[in-house]
Parts: C-alpha cells; structure tokens; sequence
C-alpha cells in the first residue's frame, strides 16, 4: 500500500479511462502497471429520433462521475488525493459520426456505432475503394449524411469519434491513435495514416457538392502508440476534475478504440497474434503478415495501436441464446425441489458436451437473438432443428449449442485462415464462454484449427489496455515496440493454459458447419414468416 500510496503522491501514476456502450470506466495503475484504483458509471444509449446517441451531458456527466469514484477510491484506500497524474489515455466504442462546426459545438446528435442507417454508403464506398466499409463506420456514416442531403455536411469543420472528441476537449489536439483512426477510414499501414489514393477517390466523388472542405481538411491527424498526442490543459483538467484538484500537464497518448485496448489487455498486437472474445457477442482479432488478396464482407480490416494490420471478424451472437437453455434447465431442476448452484450447473451441462459425437449428432441450433451479418440475417429467431433420425440426446444437444454460439465466427475466421492462408501462432480466449475450464477453450480450439489460450487471470479490460498505452509512451526504452513493452515489462511470469485442437474435433466441427451452412434457410423462413 505504501509503495502505491508514495506513486500517487509522486506524481507517476497513470490513468486510463473507456467509454463502453454500458459502462465508463476509470483505471489508476502504478508504474508497473498493476491497477490500484479505479472508478466506473453506468450509461445507455438513447434512441432519440431513430438514432442511437447518447448526448453531450452524458458524455461529461459519466465521464466526471467515474473519475470522481476513481479519486474517491483513492482516498478511501490511500488516505491522499490525485493531484497530478504521470500520462492519461482515454478510449472509447470505435466508429460512430461526430460533426462539428466553426464553434466547437456538434451539429447534429452524436450517431453511435449501433446505428444500421448507412446501407448505401456501406456498399458504395466498398466498390470504390475496393476495401470493406461497414456501416458502423465514421467514413459510412459521413457519406451517407452526403447522400442524404443533409444541410450540416457543408458546416463541418471537424469529425472526430467519441474517444477523439473527449482527447481533443482535454488537450486541444485533434488527433487519433491509428487503431481508432482505421474504424473511421482505411488505413495504409506502409505509411501509418488514412489510404492516399482512397482519400483522393473520396474526394473526387464528392467534389461536385461543392463543399469548401476536403476529407484531410476534418479528419484528426493519425498518430501511433508511443507518439505523445498532447497533455491535459488547464481547461481540460477542470473539465474532468471539476472539484479542482486535479492540475494540469499530464501527457496524453494517442486516444484509441475498444478494438486496440482489447489486443493490448491481451497481448495480442504482433504479427501472427491474436485474441478471441466470446460473450454477448464474439469477436476475433488476427494481427495479418500481409494484405488480404481481396475483398470480403465477412472480414473488417482494422489496425493495431501501432498500425499493422488487423482482419476482424465480428458476430452479433455468442451466448445468449446458450444462457437461455441453461436457465430452462435450472427451472427444471427447481420444479424437481433440487437447488443448484449455477456455477455447478454451467459446469455439468458444458462438460456433458464433451462426451457427445463430434459432429453433433447431426442436430442444428441457430442462436440468432438478434439479426447476425456474417450470414446476412437481418433479425434473429432462435432455433433448434433436427431429423427424426438425428442422435438427440443431453451431450450432442449441449455440444450443438457451444458449435452454434461460435459458428458465425468459424465461417468468418474460415475464410481468414483456409481461403487466405493466414498464419496464426497464438490466439488468447476470453470472455464468459471460457469460465468452464477446458471446455469451450477445446471447443475454440477445434473451431479454429488453432492452439488457444486463456490466461489463469481474467483480463484488466479496455481501460487497463489504455492505462498501458499511456504507460508505454512515457516509460518505453528507445525503439522498444509495443509488443516488447507487453512481453518484458506487461506480461512477463503471467501463467496460462494453452489446448491444442483434437483432429477428431477439428474434423466433427467441419461436418456440423456444413449442415449448417445448409440449414441457413431455415432461419430464413423463420424471420419471414415469424414477427417479433
């Protein structure tokens, strides 16, 4: 305590803070990066006008409201308070549209990345560049605003993301780290900013509007992990500090996306690296040696916070739907008068799953509770299927469900590692789908072809992964990478479990994808002729 409480007094210790889509939260690590306070709020978005959005004050009430529980913290545990601050980084939710005009203030409510009102942007941008645009993106959301005929398009002086806007309002900068910069436009990685040529075709396509700006003109400056971006103004630390405490001159790093904090907090930024996050929703991130040989909508192409490549598939569906029957489960078991532990529970029907067939017994569960892009479902309807041949019993129905809540990510990550040969020497898992050990980590294994480990330690989070960030830039030696930073000074005597995938396992998984695959009409059906 005394080694923690004589950091703070110092001066060195070093604050992150992420903006999530439910929860702002506030992380204070010591000069070894292990957390020693921390603070969150809670927030929701708001759907206001067909848009989600959260609003300004929102933005500035949570994020003064999880600082001043991270300082109260302090307090609490140390008996001194947070005068000054060794770095500050600040993350947040990638993509999304923030406009502002001539006088700072933003012309039109905050768009999230949640927002599915871009289709035509998304698909003309993609056959111009040649280069996957989701609609989630800054890029998407701008030119749709264009193809809207929307009166503020020509007031824009700056766009920025959520973590761009509060960087730049805390240290005057308008900048972005490069792995936030590549949800907003495509990057070139060989120069570390936005793609040149994509930048001058966009151009070119709007020039006709007659707009006096040009996209270089309102995008941030891209900046890499390491690379100072600034440091908290006297008006800045008033803005987060309201109480006043707080003094300015900190250094800032440059802000970044949940994308790139998540690599970080996994140690998963070098090439042939990458992480697995199974909850709500699954995610993969792979760190590429080169580019892919074309195009495709399965697979966004992001970046690291230094600026290598990412191909990052991303599915709306993981475990909710496998949740729900382990929760019908527990109600029979309390219509039986037996109380179980839900720990208890979770572990006997995960690990029954492992003594079923391995390609499921030839049963189909589709977990859509909401519309799933990777296999172009719009909305979602749960679903279990078999023929009255199909081996139905407890293990293959338990196996079925694990396959189906990482099935999207398979066909994703199909196209990554066997169509394009990409290599992958680690992959990290984390998430709830792994806290029945050695169950769905085998399964991921299997599904990926691939060796996957999950860490004896749950991860810190984005807002660790920040804190590191602005550790490494005022902490790293000379040319030390990011990645040598994590190795030496993060990671270094963590322990973790690593499976290999079984070949049976690999080769059942393959089979159930392909029935599948075939039974997506199925699903089809049911959205068409079921309303929710």
């Amino acid at each position: 305590m005394s080694d923690a409480k004589s950091v703070i007094e110092s001066g060195k210790a070093v604050l992150g803070i992420e903006f999530g889509s439910t929860r702002i939260k506030a992380v204070l690590v010591d000069d070894a990066n292990k957390p020693i306070a921390s603070g969150s709020h809670e927030w929701e978005n708001q759907l206001v006008d067909g848009v989600w959005t959260y609003s300004i004050e929102m933005i500035w009430d949570g994020l003064q409201d999880a600082y001043k529980e991270m300082a109260a913290d302090v307090e609490k545990q140390y008996g001194v308070k947070v005068t000054n601050l060794g770095a500050i980084g600040f993350s947040a939710m990638m993509h999304g549209y923030m406009a502002f005009g001539a006088d700072d203030e933003i012309l039109v409510p905050f768009r999230t990345w949640r927002n599915a009102i871009t289709e035509e942007a998304s698909e003309k941008l993609t056959k111009l560049f040649n280069f996957n645009i989701p609609q989630r993106w800054s890029i998407a959301h701008l030119y749709q605003a264009i193809l809207n005929g929307e009166e503020h398009v020509k007031d824009i002086c700056f766009q920025t993301t959520l973590a761009g806007y509060i960087h730049w309002k805390l240290s005057g900068e308008k900048v972005l780290g490069v792995g936030e910069a590549s949800g907003m436009f495509p990057i070139d990685s060989s120069t570390g900013t936005y793609h040149a040529k994509m930048v001058e075709q966009f151009d070119s396509e709007i020039a006709a509007k007659g707009y006096s700006w040009k996209l270089l003109d309102i995008f941030p400056k891209v900046l890499s992990a390491g690379e100072r971006a600034g440091e908290l103004t006297g008006e800045g630390a008033k803005l987060l500090d309201p109480s006043g405490t707080l003094q300015a001159g900190a250094p800032m790093c440059p802000p970044e996306g949940d994308a790139g904090t998540g690599m970080v907090a996994t140690n998963s930024v070098d090439v042939r690296t990458g992480n697995v996050s199974a909850g709500t929703s699954v995610f993969s991130m792979v760190v590429l040696e080169k580019d892919l040989t074309k195009v495709y909508p399965e697979l966004d192409l992001v970046t690291t916070p230094t600026g290598d490549p990412v191909a990052m598939v991303h599915c709306n569906n993981c475990t909710s739907d496998l949740n729900a029957w382990v929760n019908l489960f527990k109600e029979f078991t309390e219509a039986l008068g037996v109380d179980v532990d839900m720990n208890q529970l979770f572990g006997t029907l995960y690990n029954k799953a492992m003594e079923g067939d391995v390609d499921g017994g030839n049963l189909i569960a589709y977990n859509y509770i909401s519309g799933e892009n990777i296999t172009g479902m719009e909305e979602g309807r749960p679903l279990f299927v078999r023929t009255p041949n199909s081996k139905f019993n407890l293990a293959n129905f338990m196996r079925v469900n694990l396959y189906s809540a990482l099935a999207t990510l398979k066909i994703g990550n199909d196209i990554l590692l066997k169509e394009e040969g990409v290599k992958v020497d680690k992959l990290l898992g984390h998430g709830g789908l792994f806290k029945t050990k050695g169950v769905g980590q085998q399964i991921l294994a299997d599904a990926m072809d691939s060796p996957i480990t999950v860490m004896d330690t749950a991860g810190e989070g984005g807002a660790w992964g920040i804190a590191v960030l602005a550790s490494y830039m005022i902490q790293k030696d000379g040319s030390e990478t990011l990645g040598q930073y994590l190795n030496n000074k993060v990671f270094a005597g963590q322990q973790g479990t690593s499976l290999n995938p079984d070949p049976e396992g690999v080769k059942g998984f393959d089979e159930f994808i392909k029935i599948y695959k075939a039974g997506l009409p199925i699903e089809r059906a049911a959205i068409d002729s079921m309303e929710l």
